[in-house]
């Protein structure tokens, strides 16, 4: 498990996750956690890069499963989460945030999966 997106309370802009190194595992799962929402949209996504430098969205075909955008109180206190099953080396987080004035409590984790080899220590 890496710490991609810590948890902080979101407000405007772009929060850009630290770079997870999917070297040695074929997969991952993108893990984003809400807290308490008061206002704004909050968006999640997942980037994906093949040096670390250049980053991209990752695709629908390189996803299993879906992240929806949270923008009340219904979304608050859940989790999301989508499989990353595309090829490229490294992974980020990403949540972006518009119309908020103290936001929503954010985080986000990955968990690599299926090792090259295993078990794992």
């Amino acid at each position: 498990v890496a710490l991609s997106l810590a948890p902080a309370a979101r407000t405007n802009g772009t929060a850009t996750g630290s770079t997870v190194d999917l070297r040695g595992f074929d997969s991952a799962m993108c893990v984003f956690s809400f807290g308490g929402w008061t206002d704004g949209t909050h968006t999640p996504s997942v980037q994906h890069s093949t040096n670390g430098t250049a980053w991209d969205a990752a695709g629908t075909a390189d996803l299993q499963g879906t992240l929806a955008a949270v923008s009340g109180t219904a979304g608050q206190n859940a989790v999301q989460r989508v499989g990353y099953v595309g090829g490229r080396r490294y992974v980020r987080a990403m949540m972006v945030t518009a119309s908020a004035t103290t936001g929503a409590l954010s985080g986000a984790n990955v968990n690599r999966s299926n090792p090259h080899v295993a078990p794992l220590a």
